[in-house]
């Protein structure tokens, strides 16, 4: 599906620091009725996937996101985050513009300091919240050739929802995440996990430093 990430009204409207778009409005401007390429035939990061995972999850649970996130996920790793839903939920944080709002995220923007985000990868890559084959799946990494500038990775990977790049012979396993004034990476290789943040956008130099403490 199309990514709202590389639409250049969706950014203005982000920087215009008005609400978000309506789920319909978004669909309707990034062309979400338009697949990309047919099933199987082509790969593409998108955010809308997500979207479209959270309506359902909402439906199939009957709860919101947030709380979805606290009793299947969260609580059982003794995570400490919870989901931001007005700009209210930001005030007083590092790294975020002044007026953005959270509901431009449309899968959820979760709120943790970095250690917690490191906890809630070691938690799902040690197998705590998903069986062996699950796993397996969500981890076995799909390798492609992109410009890597000066990021520290040999090569650039994604498995189900994680990114799975290598950095010299280790392939690593997390996400880079990023927004208006704020970049964090946060990555595991065996049984050790690192999370890094920065005020700042480019996502190389918390890339790196989790590298550093990684390899």
């Amino acid at each position: 599906m199309p990514d709202y990430g590389g639409s250049a009204d969706y950014h203005a409207a982000v920087a215009a620091g008005g609400p978000p778009w309506s789920a319909g409005e978004l669909r309707r401007r990034i062309g979400a009725d338009r697949p990309l390429f047919p099933p199987g035939q082509g790969w593409a990061y998108s955010n809308i996937g997500y979207l479209m995972l959270r309506e359902r999850l909402e439906v199939a649970t009957g709860a919101p996101l947030g709380e979805s996130l606290r009793d299947l996920v969260l609580a059982p790793l003794g995570v400490e985050a919870r989901l931001a839903m007005t700009p209210e939920d930001l005030a007083g944080l590092p790294g975020v513009a002044p007026g953005y709002h959270p509901g431009w995220v449309y899968h959820g923007l979760l709120l943790g300091a970095p250690v917690e985000a490191a906890r809630l990868l070691d938690g799902l890559l040690s197998g705590r919240l998903l069986s062996p084959a699950l796993l397996a799946e969500m981890t076995r990494p799909h390798l492609f050739d992109v410009p890597l500038g000066d990021r520290p990775w040999t090569q650039a990977g994604y498995g189900l929802g994680l990114m799975t790049p290598a950095a010299g012979a280790k392939v690593l396993r997390g996400h880079t995440g990023g927004g208006p004034s704020s970049s964090i990476a946060v990555y595991g290789v065996g049984r050790r996990t690192a999370a890094a943040f920065s005020t700042g956008e480019d996502p190389a130099p918390v890339e790196r430093a989790v590298v550093a403490a990684l390899t």
